[in-house]
């Protein structure tokens, strides 16, 4: 049908443009979205003043909620949704801060039914974070066995990762648990670095060590 080779591949051209057409607009746009929310979340949770924290993490909640809404079927924009809010909840206190941590659960578990393993079992660091910090009942649904239980599937998925580490052995550390902690706390410190994350590896590294120094006037 194509004898003529310039034609064959004017046609072929032609093909592929209508393919890259026909699909979704936003189809390499979730990683550049995500790291957007990355680093937003790191600037304000590290960086800026606290006067100025509430009204950073309210902006972030709103862009945080249009990229899940941009990528309704995928679990990182809602994982991402869900650390935003439970990190405003923290510098925020009060009756709207128990609010934000039980959307920020909610929006988690249904992170966990569409991709458990999502952004290397942040669902699960992110749970275990949440109900080691929340209020018990009645005021919301702290619980330190349940965020154990959490943690240990984020480092079933993410054994080397600095977040998990962080966290199981921050909790360690508050439960007076300390040769445990510091094995965790340790192996948070020595974590390799995330590509893209330098800013958020630094302010967690500072995390870690604060916990350290806890730990070493024990």
């Amino acid at each position: 049908m194509f004898n003529n080779p310039i034609s064959k591949s004017l046609v072929l051209l032609a093909l592929g443009l209508v393919l890259a057409m026909a699909l979704p607009a936003h189809a390499d746009t979730l990683g550049d979205r995500i790291a957007e929310l990355q680093h937003g979340w790191a600037q304000a949770y590290y960086q800026v003043p606290e006067a100025e924290k509430e009204s950073r993490f309210d902006a972030l909640i709103t862009r945080s909620e249009s990229v899940v809404a941009e990528f309704p079927a995928r679990a990182e924009p809602m994982i991402w949704e869900a650390i935003v809010l439970s990190s405003a909840a923290k510098f925020q206190g009060g009756l709207g801060a128990l609010d934000k941590i039980k959307r920020a659960r909610d929006l988690l578990l249904a992170a966990e039914k569409i991709d458990p393993k999502a952004l290397d079992g942040s669902v699960y660091t992110s749970l275990g974070s949440l109900y080691a910090k929340a209020p018990g009942w009645p005021l919301a649904f702290g619980d330190k066995k349940q965020a154990a239980a959490y943690l240990q599937k984020a480092l079933a998925i993410n054994p080397d990762g600095i977040d998990p580490n962080y966290f199981y052995g921050d909790l360690l550390l508050e439960q007076k648990q300390n040769a445990e902690a510091q094995i965790y706390l340790t192996k948070a410190l020595a974590a390799a670095p995330r590509p893209g994350r330098e800013d958020a590896d630094a302010g967690r590294r500072a995390e870690v060590q604060q916990a350290l120094a806890r730990l070493s006037k024990r």
